[in-house]
């Protein structure tokens, strides 16, 4: 093929299926698909759950909701097409539909950051600026706070993509992952990518890496405060008001830089694509079931939607 402008190509191949034996492929379709049942409905349980308590009105049950339905979205942006390769035994993705999903999960994995970054800021202020918690975390700056998410989240999305569609590619482009990743994209290129990169460590650096930096240096300043409470219940319920949280980011990050550090040191791109499933599908996945299985509001909460929806059944009379 003739060296071209990007548009030009028809579509792109996702070879992160290519190396497992075509017998096992309803095997991964039956676990794919389960995964990505039990993320949508455990997020939106979770989401109307909050809903449907009004005592969890409050900023940390509403960056909490957010979470959930931008975890939904994350895991909706490349599990749907893995599975349809897995069952039509395709490996094709339309270059359109490359270009979408790239952005999608741009846009997604850096709305996890920033919101994940904003839930520890709001944990910093309730443990320690207790008394002014109210004041603070008013509704107006929870609004602000999670609108400056979105675009933020927005426009390095678009950033990347512009900076993608000037590329040139020379053949048909063979992509060693389960999705359109950002990285695997770019440097299949034949044109030069020199900006591209710069622009994905640069945006890397204060996307990823700030956010990380504001996360540790709030959960410094909440365990000096939490170790000036004399008594032991009141450490323990000041640590349980954030623990939940605590657990989420250890997990999206530690899986986030496994990838990218495993990436760094390794040349098997293979490896590689399968430890990226453990933040785009596995992550979304386990989030609820840590919030539900740690956190009594959301205990409290979940049974109170159980017994409307049960209580709903009983009084109906079209059952």
């Amino acid at each position: 093929m003739e060296p071209g402008n990007g548009t030009q190509l028809s579509e792109f191949l996702l070879l992160g299926f290519s190396n497992q034996d075509p017998r096992i492929h309803p095997l991964l379709f039956g676990l794919f698909l389960s995964v990505y049942l039990i993320t949508v409905l455990g997020n939106l349980l979770i989401v109307l759950a909050i809903m449907a308590d009004p005592r969890l009105h409050t900023p940390m049950y509403f960056f909490l909701s957010n979470l959930s339905l931008v975890d939904v979205c994350f895991t909706s942006t490349t599990v749907p097409k893995m599975l349809l390769n897995l069952q039509t035994r395709s490996q094709a993705i339309g270059y359109a539909g490359c270009i979408a999903q790239m952005y999608f999960l741009l846009l997604f994995s850096g709305l996890d950051i920033f919101l994940l970054t904003v839930m520890a800021y709001d944990r910093y202020v309730a443990i320690c600026h207790p008394l002014h918690y109210t004041v603070i975390m008013s509704p107006r700056l929870c609004g602000l706070l999670a609108l400056g998410c979105w675009i933020v989240g927005v426009l390095n999305s678009l950033l990347h993509t512009f900076l993608v569609l000037r590329l040139t590619f020379c053949r048909a482009l063979e992509i060693p992952h389960y999705f359109c990743e950002l990285n695997q994209v770019v440097h299949h290129a034949c044109s030069g990518t020199f900006l591209n990169d710069l622009v994905i460590y640069a945006t890397a650096l204060l996307l990823a890496v700030g956010p990380f930096a504001g996360i540790i240096y709030s959960y410094s300043k909440i365990v000096s405060a939490i170790c000036k409470i004399a008594s032991a219940q009141g450490k323990y319920k000041a640590f349980s008001t954030c623990a939940s949280h605590l657990s989420v980011v250890s997990l999206f990050y530690c899986t986030l830089l496994g990838v990218y550090l495993s990436s760094a040191v390794t040349q098997n791109s293979h490896a590689t694509a399968t430890a990226s499933l453990m933040y785009t599908v596995v992550t979304p996945m386990l989030n609820p079931f840590i919030y539900s299985l740690r956190n009594k509001d959301i205990k409290r909460a979940l049974r109170i939607l159980s017994w409307r929806a049960t209580r709903k059944e009983v009084v109906d009379p079209s059952q």
